[in-house]
């Protein structure tokens, strides 16, 4: 055999020659034959390895070597291998994953912290999602098929794509829709003549995007793309007025209050009934609205509603709304400090923080920086990229995403045994592996017809109106749309080249930066190549913190700091068992998003903050110049029956009042940040490994008043 420095596996992709993962192997059978690996001498193993061209060489090699060891320890390998071959195809095999189903496997029924899986169309959804599942691993290229399969890389929402030519998440374009009417199923609509119907409206085309899309949708600018029908309904309100009061200031002023009240009444009605709609896919519809741009009266009133609706809360009990999320954007000039205009909705904000956790905030300026335009993010954290038409005009609404594929890196780390040249060769090859999948993505996407989806490409959800027999592709070239190679566990990846408290090594801090720019870099290249935005996605990773971490114990055992706990980091995340200041982990975490605006988020923990939205206030005047988007976690449990207000304490599956013990989500309320957007964990159950990194999570630091004023300077 000639010497190689790439093994071609029997998909057909290639990898570079591995003897950490080598030795792995041979020492995992010979424990399990019962034999003492302790002394061995892999020497010959390794020289013999590195000269095999294919998978299934470097297999006859280990064998070899096994049975010159002990002929026992040359079976088990053989059986190891047999039965993750026989695993591979059983994820295939409708039988297999239907059971899984029937059984209530927790990885299947608990992936999504947004179903509730006791309920009939949840149920109905996820046997659907199985079978797309199935059918969708078969439709894949080989390689991704088994790269996703043994958890190299995760093809995320394969319950939906590739078996449909479905997309992923959306800015919606409210005002264009709205402005010129659109069509959802046998009815029309025409342009709204109060704030009232512009919000049924709105609810109901979330309700049809919903249904048509597999990931979050979202109202960008909501305030100013509401203010107009309000501004109708307090012209109708002065015109009534005229007619018997005759003080012109008496006359607005009842308009005024009218006015208000009809807002108020909207931005409740909004509220509850995302909160009351099902989709199609047996859930509350990711709905994410942006605001906090607005100047004017009625767009300052339709800001303080939203937020007044969800301070108030749900139901006789004032529940917190875990939808829809809501993202505030702070701006210099306009609401960042005491002499701007909008200032005191600024304050309003931070109440509602405090009390709810939400809003999350977008920095404005950074935001501008780091993506190339303003905009909400789509469903929890994707950014859209700055884009003009061929007109020159900046679009932002009406514009998509075509998929996640997520690139285990804690995996490449450990395979690698602290080999960084192996590392970087190893990412090389998964890389390949990436492109392949995401360009498999676009091109099932561009399969689609605007007859299967009438309202994101007919009728102006997706910005451009297409005829039936349109190519929907003139939506998605040409950058318009996004596709995203997502990454998990960067502080593990630190951890095995630097040890387990790298946040403050300079060389480690590098040498994570440098990872996460060879994502964008090659991202950057495909896309000169092919025309299609490819971006960078920190991955929000609510099962696949799970899964990965699953699946790397059963590769690699439990290894301290990295499988041990039991779950992967999110995205850049400063370890969540570590308790650095608030500031000290938005100055770590600053330096990754400009190498990832494709998807990102950063979050404080905090004690109770209720009688202290100072303290918040410091921490987003500090983040504002650092970092784009901001997410508060702070105790807001509650249970109705002995009243306790609070944290809840952990449990092994969810969540307990510390006072009385309950746990009934019928008579408590428990809120928590699963990753880029809150989940109720006492009513739906998270993965086990989610489950975990919440209870892990530590507070970044109680702070006195002395030390806010001095960290905001």
């Amino acid at each position: 055999m000639v010497a190689t420095e790439l093994i071609n596996k029997r998909e057909g992709n290639s990898e570079p020659f591995s003897a950490p993962k080598l030795q792995a192997s041979a020492r995992k059978a010979l424990v399990a034959a019962g034999l003492d690996a302790t002394n061995v001498d892999y020497a010959a193993l390794l020289a013999a390895g590195a000269q095999a061209g294919s998978t299934e060489e470097i297999a006859a090699v280990v064998e070899d070597w096994l049975k010159g060891q002990a002929e026992v320890a040359a079976v088990t390998y053989h059986e190891f291998r047999r039965k993750a071959i026989a695993k591979r195809a059983a994820d295939k095999n409708l039988d297999v994953a239907l059971g899984k189903l029937l059984h209530k496997d927790a990885t299947v029924v608990n992936e999504n912290a947004n179903k509730d899986s006791d309920v009939f169309t949840t149920q109905r959804d996820l046997t659907a999602g199985t079978i797309a599942r199935a059918t969708g691993l078969k439709m894949l290229p080989p390689a991704v098929a088994n790269a996703h399969i043994k958890g190299d890389i995760h093809w995320h929402d394969l319950d939906y794509q590739p078996y449909s030519p479905m997309t992923n998440c959306c800015l919606i374009d409210f005002k264009g829709m709205m402005a010129n009417g659109f069509k959802i199923g046998n009815a029309s609509m025409g342009t709204p003549q109060s704030i009232q119907v512009a919000v049924l409206q709105m609810v109901q085309i979330i309700a049809s995007v919903a249904s048509s899309q597999y990931g979050g949708c979202s109202s960008d600018r909501t305030d100013e793309v509401l203010a107009p029908y309000a501004q109708k309904n307090y012209d109708r309100h002065l015109q009534d007025a005229a007619q018997w009061i005759d003080d012109p200031v008496k006359r607005e002023d009842y308009a005024k209050s009218k006015t208000i009240a009809d807002i108020t009444q909207a931005m409740e009605s909004l509220e509850y009934q995302i909160n009351t709609l099902y989709s199609s896919q047996g859930q509350t519809p990711f709905t994410t609205v942006g605001f906090g741009l607005g100047s004017n009266w009625i767009e300052r009133e339709i800001q303080k509603a939203i937020l007044k609706t969800r301070i108030k809360g749900l139901g006789t009990e004032r529940r917190t709304a875990i939808f829809p999320k809501l993202v505030f954007t702070i701006k210099r000039g306009l609401n960042l400090n005491p002499a701007d205009p909008n200032y005191d909705i600024k304050q309003l904000a931070l109440e509602c923080a405090t009390k709810r956790m939400y809003p999350d905030v977008l920095m404005y300026d950074k935001i501008v920086e780091l993506t190339g335009s303003f905009k909400a993010p789509m469903g929890c954290r994707s950014f859209l990229q700055g884009w003009r038409d061929e007109n020159g005009t900046e679009v932002n609404s009406g514009r998509m995403n075509l998929g996640v594929v997520t690139v285990n890196l804690p995996r490449i780390a450990l395979e690698s045994a602290g080999d960084q040249k192996q590392f970087w060769a190893l990412l090389e090859s998964r890389l390949a592996v990436c492109h392949q999948a995401l360009a498999f993505k676009v091109n099932r996407a561009k399969q689609a017809s605007p007859k299967n989806a009438p309202t994101l490409y007919m009728y102006g959800a997706f910005g451009k109106r297409l005829a039936p027999d349109g190519d929907v592709d003139d939506l998605f070239k040409n950058g318009r749309a996004t596709v995203s190679l997502g990454y998990i566990g960067l502080y593990e990846v630190g951890t095995v080249f630097f040890g387990p408290d790298w946040e403050k090594n300079k060389e480690a801090k590098a040498f994570t930066l440098a990872v996460v720019k060879s994502l964008y870099d090659h991202c950057n290249a495909w896309e000169a190549k092919e025309g299609y935005h490819y971006s960078v996605y920190s991955t929000p990773s609510e099962s696949l913190t799970d899964r990965f971490c699953r699946m790397d114990t059963e590769k690699f055992g439990i290894i301290p700091n990295i499988t041990d706990k039991e779950y992967y980091t999110n995205s850049f995340h400063y370890d969540v068992r570590k308790s650095p200041t608030p500031f000290e982990k938005i100055d770590f975490e600053k330096d990754y998003p400009q190498y990832c605006s494709g998807g990102f988020i950063h979050y404080c923990e905090y004690p109770n903050l209720k009688q202290n939205p100072k303290a918040l206030e410091a921490v987003w005047d500090f983040a504002y110049d650092k970092i784009g988007y901001l997410g508060t976690n702070t105790p807001i449990d509650q249970c109705f029956k002995c009243g306790f207000k609070g944290e809840f304490a952990a449990t092994a599956r969810g969540f307990k009042c510390p006072d009385c013990g309950n746990t009934d989500p019928k008579t408590c309320d428990v809120v928590k940040r699963t990753c880029g957007y809150l989940g109720n964990p006492n009513q739906r159950p998270m993965v086990h490994g989610r489950h975990m990194e919440i209870t892990s999570r530590h507070k970044h630091m109680s702070f006195g008043n002395d030390q806010v004023a001095n960290s905001a300077n």
